[in-house]
């Protein structure tokens, strides 16, 4: 009686959910190649960047352009970092920037812009004695000493206009910025070991302001008086905001995947999908007799169960995702069929029906726990190391495997004893039965 009780409620639940999955007004998001799109990929500079601190400053800059990227609403960009490694085959740290939907390059370049590279850096001594035509034939590293202060220390910027007790002509447009905790510790330090020095301000490589450090400023704010317009000034103010990139980027490559081309990809992973459950269920009905009518309706569940799950993440689907939902729905049977095949050999014994479900069950467990959690362990490998579309694979792969389980152990389970018989009549012999076995 609880097992009935169990399986009606079980399948109210699945309605429910079944129900939610189609009428949600949250639709499945879709990746670059289903969706079309945009791909760039960049190129980081990270040679001034000690090499402790390159894990820390890609991901810094991650987040300034996804941050960026939102900004304009495009729907569920993916930025992730590739780092150099005999996996990716890779020699250079890279940024890939994915933007569905968005299938015109220019349009797609100018959502993640030009964001201005920030630095501090202090002019060296010597230097200041170089004449005008000295100063032309020097490098940058001859004249300034890079302070370590820079735009990834920035905590926001703000426009600000000066007054007429500043002794600069009143009204004129200036940049007021505040670093961070770590940034004005930083700052503090350079402006309380080196009063008397010049600090020179560079915007994007070029010097926008000289000051001279007067005194300690331990509060962590600067001002940057460039000579801007009131319209220069706001658009820096914007940018900064937006996010000063804590290394340098160069755009290295580009592709786009028209939307035609994706919507063919979907329909027919959605095809391939339908054909592969479909084939599933009349061989384990064929097969399996009775207890393969229980499995197919636990992996229409199973599918229900999934596909509500994708929605509430939200797993964003590509074309490898599918793929590894389609593999993990063959996969989401085995344990019914290591079931199956433990109950045959416990009725070939003479048991009863409910004494060869609980002997299949106990049996089968420890078979189908090891080959899940190897499924997992390589679905999670495959997700930490591989670049998107493997991403998609993996994710949808291993959460297939653990519904599957739920699935297997639970709702198969329930659903049998609730309509296992207590006599062992031929007939119900046979329904119980697999193969060629009566």
């Amino acid at each position: 009686m609880k097992h009935r009780v169990l399986s009606i409620a079980m399948i109210i639940a699945v309605v429910g959910l079944g129900f939610f999955v189609y009428k949600s007004r949250h639709t499945f998001k879709l990746g670059l190649d289903l969706n079309g799109g945009t791909e760039l990929t960049y190129r980081a500079d990270v040679s001034k960047i000690k090499g402790g601190d390159v894990s820390s400053a890609m991901s810094s800059l991650r987040d300034v352009i996804e941050r960026r990227v939102n900004l304009f609403g495009v729907s569920e960009p993916v930025v992730q970092v590739e780092n150099p490694g005999i996996i990716n085959g890779s020699t250079e740290n890279r940024l890939l920037v994915e933007l569905p939907g968005v299938t015109d390059i220019n349009q797609a370049v100018a959502l993640i812009g030009k964001t201005p590279q920030l630095e501090f850096k202090l002019v060296r001594p010597e230097a200041q004695k170089f004449t005008q035509e000295e100063l032309k034939t020097k490098t940058a590293d001859q004249i300034f000493t890079d302070t370590g202060l820079g735009g990834q220390y920035l905590d926001g910027a703000e426009l600000q206009f000066t007054n007429s007790g500043s002794g600069q002509i009143a009204g004129q447009p200036i940049v007021a910025i505040t670093f961070n905790a770590e940034g004005r510790d930083l700052f503090a330090k350079i402006t309380r070991e080196h009063k008397g020095e010049i600090l020179a301000i560079f915007l994007d490589g070029a010097v926008i302001s000289s000051p001279v450090i007067n005194s300690e400023i331990p509060d962590g704010k600067a001002i940057i008086s460039g000579g801007f317009t009131a319209d220069e000034a706001k658009s820096l103010v914007r940018d900064l905001n937006y996010g000063a990139l804590p290394v340098p980027i160069e755009l290295v490559s580009t592709q786009t995947v028209g939307a035609s081309l994706g919507q063919d990809a979907k329909t027919s992973g959605v095809k391939a999908g339908i054909i592969g459950f479909a084939l599933i269920v009349a061989f384990l009905i064929l097969w399996y007799r009775l207890p393969g009518v229980v499995a197919s309706v636990s992996l229409a569940i199973y599918i229900i169960l999934s596909l509500a799950i994708f929605k509430i993440i939200p797993v964003t689907f590509t074309a490898a995702g599918i793929a590894g939902f389609i593999l993990s729905i063959g996969m989401a049977v085995d344990a019914n069929i290591l079931i199956f095949e433990r109950m045959k050999e416990e009725l070939k014994h003479g048991k009863t029906i409910h004494d060869a479900l609980h002997e299949g069950f106990s049996r089968a467990w420890l078979s189908i726990r090891d080959s899940n959690i190897s499924s997992i362990i390589t679905a999670v490998i495959l997700f930490w190391l591989g670049t998107s579309a493997i991403k998609g694979f993996a994710l949808t792969l291993g959460l297939g495997v653990l519904i599957s389980m739920f699935t297997a152990i639970t709702v198969s389970r329930t659903f049998l004893f609730a309509i296992a018989p207590r006599s062992s009549s031929k007939v119900v012999k046979f329904l119980f039965s697999n193969g060629l076995h009566v």
